[in-house]
């Protein structure tokens, strides 16, 4: 994951903001990147907006306040967070935009925290990455645009039903994380033909997790798999439902899951000296503990999700009228160093993970 270099800018009202957070939620903030390189399916997700990028930012003046609220510090959100904070300092200039980026380190309730505080502290945008980050950002404003990232379903996150577009009719919009799970099942198929029980292990209180446990279940049904739940409320209980799934099944599905993402070095501990193998909903997963993926990038969700945010603050665009967007690529990849120690080889179309 590439990273920017932080520097800070003397706008008094981020500061202001900034101090706020901090001693409300005991978070780093960041107040600005500099320009990086972006990866290259961000550089070709969409060229509008980098388009459209002219002097007049430069010419006005204005310096852009964007509350960032990250639900967990893992691998995979991080990746969202810089590829959208790389985004908006490539549109906007580095001189022409603060970040105050605050991690709830898990808890729902600290993300309240943190969204009533850009609320009240009056940031210009507010980006919300996983879900329990979207659900208390749009919780906290109706005015103030949120641009959602790492949110496996928006309509279930807000209990809303987009349109027909894609659009949430509220100040809401974004890209979703929703891993290819048809696809995801097929692998399943794919590599273990005489499977006899998938154990579908998530956390139960997370609402993207159920969501796509249910739908995986019924993919699974649609090729004939035997699968069985095996869901945990949090990391506390983890380790005694993985080995209750490893007991009873040869092959795990996990979706992707913070909790999982943050723990994956327990699920690992358990399943591959069990021999049992793994396939993941994402890659940062697969690095932890899995076999394989049918995975997205999510530098690339959280990229295109700061392009998202340079058409409403510039451009003027509505969010309630923007889709919600779906992840544009997608990679068939492998753990080798779990591959051998399971004494499995995959296809040529699978590409080994750099670890």
């Amino acid at each position: 994951m590439k990273k920017g270099i932080r520097k800070m800018l003397s706008a008094i009202a981020c500061a202001a903001l900034a101090m706020g957070c901090l001693a409300g939620c005991g978070s780093n903030t960041n107040s600005s990147v500099v320009n990086t390189t972006t990866e290259s399916a961000a550089e070709n997700t969409s060229t509008t907006a980098a388009e459209t990028a002219s002097d007049s930012t430069a010419a006005d003046g204005k310096v852009y306040q964007i509350g960032i609220c990250q639900l967990v510090q893992h691998d995979a959100l991080d990746r969202a967070t810089q590829g959208f904070e790389d985004a908006l300092v490539k549109l906007l200039g580095e001189n022409h935009v603060t970040f105050n980026v605050q991690n709830a380190q898990g808890d729902s309730q600290t993300c309240a925290t943190i969204a009533n505080q850009f609320v009240n502290g009056g940031v210009d945008l507010i980006m919300a990455n996983a879900t329990a980050a979207l659900q208390a950002c749009s919780n906290a404003t109706s005015t103030i645009p949120v641009v959602g990232t790492s949110v496996t379903s928006f309509a279930a996150a807000l209990d809303i039903e987009l349109d027909a577009n894609g659009c949430t009719g509220i100040n809401v919009t974004g890209t979703n994380d929703l891993a290819p799970l048809d696809q995801q099942a097929q692998i399943i198929a794919d590599l273990f033909p005489d499977v006899k029980q998938v154990g579908i292990l998530y956390c139960s209180a997370e609402v993207n997790s159920v969501y796509q446990a249910e739908h995986i279940a019924a993919y699974l049904d649609d090729l004939n798999i035997k699968h069985k739940d095996f869901s945990f409320s949090d990391s506390n209980d983890l380790q005694a439902v993985t080995n209750n799934c490893v007991s009873e099944c040869d092959v795990i599905y996990v979706p992707t899951d913070n909790v999982v993402s943050s723990n994956q070095s327990i699920i690992d501990a358990v399943a591959r000296p069990a021999g049992v193998p793994i396939i993941c909903g994402e890659e940062s997963q697969c690095t932890g503990c899995g076999l394989a993926s049918l995975s997205i990038d999510f530098y690339d969700i959280g990229y295109r999700a700061g392009e998202q945010a340079y058409d409403i603050l510039v451009n003027g665009k509505n969010p309630a009228e923007m889709p919600v967007e779906d992840p544009q690529s997608l990679t068939r990849i492998y753990n080798p160093q779990i591959a051998s120690d399971l004494g499995i080889t995959l296809g040529d179309d699978y590409q080994a993970i750099e670890q």
